[in-house]
């Protein structure tokens, strides 16, 4: 005769590893996290004439501008190199963030497939 109610057996058991295992997994991306805030990536447009810094975390640090790009009568260039240097090191701290967590992520496999949502 069937058992009506309750885990089946020994669910318990892996129920009390899937917690160990999602505590884990968030103490890494806490890790992960504090160690984006950290890291600097630097990203340059027009050979080098604009850099811009940012964190792992997306925000501007730093801008530099080599004088020969700073022309009273060409602004738009200097904007454009502006926005493709902070637009090129976003780019790189995103790939970077999604780098770091789907390392973290890589261990979902083993519970049981990933989740319905």
């Amino acid at each position: 005769m069937a058992k009506r109610g309750g885990f089946p057996g020994g669910m318990p058991g892996n129920m009390g590893n899937l917690m160990k295992q999602a505590q884990k997994m968030q103490k890494q991306m806490e890790e992960a996290n504090k160690e984006l805030e950290e890291k600097e990536i630097t990203a340059s447009a027009g050979g080098g004439a604009v850099s811009v810094t940012v964190t792992g975390k997306k925000t501007v640090t730093k801008v530099k501008l080599s004088e020969e790009v700073v022309d009273p009568d060409d602004v738009e260039m200097l904007e454009d190199l502006i926005m493709a240097a902070t637009n090129e090191a976003l780019r790189q701290a995103e790939e970077l963030s999604n780098s770091s967590m789907s390392k973290i992520a890589g261990g979902l496999g083993g519970l049981g497939g990933g989740f319905p949502f």
